[in-house]
C-alpha cells in the first residue's frame, strides 16, 4: 500500500495529546493578558497626565513625551483586545483563524504614530529654526519637569515588574513590552534633561525643550516603523525566517524513512503560523506508518511553534530510480 496521506490543520490527529497543551497555552495567555492589563492602567493614565502637565508647563518636549507614552497604551490595546479577537477559533468564514485582526490593528496604530511623530518633528524643528533666527522661546514650567520625573519612576517600576513576569511566563511578547516601558523611561530622562536645562540655564538654553521634543519624535517614528514593517510583511504573506524553515525541514528528516522535504510554504497569522509541506517516503510504506510519522512531525512542530500552529503535510512516494541505458 503506498504512502499518500494528507493532514488538514482543522482536524488534529489526536485531540487527547493536544488538549493539555492547548489548556496550558490558554492559561499562559490569560496570565499574559493580566500582566498587560496591569501595565495598561499605568499606560492609560500617564499620557493624559503628561499631556496636561506639558500643556500647563508650556513644554513641547513633555507633549511629545506624552505621545510617546501613548504608543505604549496603544500597544497594550492591541494585546488586550485584538490578541483576544485573533484567538477566536477557525469558523466557516475564516478557515485560517482570525490572527490577521491583530496584524491589521498593529499596522494601523503604527501608521497613526508615524504621522504624529512626523508632526511633532516638524513642530520642534520649526521652533528651533525660529530660535536660531532670533525669536525668544517661552520658559517651560516646573510642572512639566515634575511630570517627567514621575514618568521616569513609574515606567522604570513597570519595566522591572513586566520583565520579571515575562521571563517567568517565557513570553517574548511580554518581555518586548517590558523593554518598551524602559524605552519610555529613557525618553523621559531625555525630556527631563531638556526641560530642566531650559528652566535652569536661562533664556539662551530654552532651545533644549524643542530639541528634546525632536529627539522624542525620532523615537516615536522608530516605534512606528517597527510596528508597521513586520505587519505589512505579514499582510503580504511573507514566509517565516530561513532558520525557522530549516528547522521544519530538519524536523521532517529526523523521522526514519523520510526524505526530500519540498513545496514548503509558511506564513504568520497574527500570533501563530501556518505550515504547508510535502515530503517523501518509500512507496512500500503502509498508510498507518505514514500516518504515525506525520503525526510525530506535526507534534514536534507544534511543540516548537505553538499548539495553535496550522499544519498541512502531504506524503509522496519516492521517485523511481532513473534507468541507466
Amino acid at each position: 500500500m503506498t504512502a499518500a496521506t494528507q493532514h488538514h490543520p482543522a482536524t488534529p490527529v489526536d485531540t487527547r495529546s493536544t488538549a493539555p497543551a492547548l489548556e496550558a497555552d490558554e492559561a499562559r495567555r490569560r496570565a499574559i493578558y493580566r500582566v498587560t492589563l496591569q501595565g495598561s492602567v499605568v499606560n492609560g493614565v500617564l499620557p493624559v497626565f503628561k499631556f496636561v502637565c506639558g500643556w500647563m508647563g508650556g513644554s513641547s518636549a513633555m507633549v511629545a513625551d506624552a505621545i510617546h507614552s501613548l504608543s505604549d497604551f496603544l500597544t497594550d490595546v492591541v494585546v488586550l483586545f485584538f490578541v483576544r479577537l485573533s484567538g477566536k477559533p477557525c469558523d466557516a468564514d475564516h478557515d485560517f483563524g482570525h490572527g490577521k485582526y491583530e496584524t491589521l490593528a498593529t499596522a494601523l496604530i503604527g501608521l497613526m504614530l508615524f504621522g504624529v511623530g512626523i508632526g511633532i518633528m516638524a513642530a520642534a524643528t520649526s521652533q528651533m529654526w525660529r530660535f536660531f533666527h532670533g525669536e525668544a522661546l517661552g520658559r517651560p514650567g516646573w510642572v512639566a519637569l515634575a511630570a517627567a520625573l514621575v514618568s521616569i519612576a513609574s515606567k522604570e517600576t513597570l519595566f522591572r515588574y513586566t520583565l520579571r513576569r515575562g521571563r517567568t511566563l517565557q513570553s517574548p511578547t511580554v518581555v518586548a513590552n517590558a523593554w518598551h516601558h524602559r524605552s519610555d523611561a529613557l525618553s523621559s530622562i531625555g525630556t527631563a534633561l531638556g526641560i530642566g536645562g531650559a528652566i535652569v540655564l536661562g533664556e539662551e538654553w530654552r532651545v533644549l525643550d524643542p530639541l528634546a521634543a525632536l529627539v522624542v519624535s525620532v523615537l516615536i517614528v522608530k516605534v512606528a516603523v517597527e510596528l508597521v514593517i513586520p505587519s505589512v510583511d505579514e499582510l503580504l504573506e511573507k514566509s517565516l525566517p530561513a532558520e525557522e524553515e530549516r528547522f521544519i525541514e530538519e524536523t521532517i528528516l529526523q523521522q526514519p524513512g523520510t526524505s526530500d522535504p519540498h513545496n514548503l510554504r509558511t506564513r504568520r497569522i497574527g500570533n501563530y503560523c501556518a505550515i504547508d509541506v510535502h515530503f517523501r517516503m518509500s512507496g512500500d510504506t503502509s498508510i498507518s506508518v505514514a500516518h504515525h510519522t506525520t503525526s510525530l512531525i506535526e507534534e514536534q512542530l507544534r511543540h516548537h511553534f505553538g499548539p495553535r500552529t496550522l499544519i498541512y503535510t502531504h506524503v509522496e512516494p519516492l521517485k523511481p530510480k532513473q534507468q541507466t541505458p
